[in-house]
């Protein structure tokens, strides 16, 4: 499995009254390390928007075990858990330097669809992209 890491330093505004990084923000980061994932593998998602795909959100799952403050390092560690021809898996661990275990993991699904955001069979609608991402989860 190919795994994609993603480097940020806690902003100010991503704090909350209590200090702490506002669980909304993770949601945000695993955006920014699926997109990281993405832009790694040779294209970013304007180039697969160009190519008439858009790739809406159906799920999400996050789990907290810990949290992060200003200016704390973080890793967002990205991966694709499966892939089918209408949907696809990432996975994410979120990694707070000096913690020997993640503070967040999560889950999003997507559903591959034309720009009318009708879902469609990637492997047959745009075989070149489905195949690179088949292959990296393999």
């Amino acid at each position: 499995m190919i795994c994609s890491e993603t480097k940020l330093i806690v902003r100010y505004a991503e704090t909350d009254k209590m200090g702490i990084v506002h669980h909304s923000n993770y949601l945000v980061w695993f955006e920014a390390g699926r997109t990281d994932f993405v832009k790694k593998l040779g294209m970013s998602y304007s180039d697969i928007e160009s190519m008439g795909i858009m790739l809406p959100l159906i799920e999400l799952n996050c789990k907290f075990y810990g949290s992060a403050t200003y200016e704390d390092e973080i890793t967002v560690i990205t991966s694709i858990k499966d892939i089918t021809y209408t949907r696809i898996y990432f996975n994410y661990e979120i990694l707070k330097k000096g913690c020997p275990k993640p503070i967040v993991t999560g889950e999003t699904v997507h559903v591959w669809t034309n720009t009318g955001l009708k879902p469609v069979n990637l492997k047959k609608y745009k075989p070149e992209i489905y195949n690179l991402l088949a292959g990296i989860k393999a």
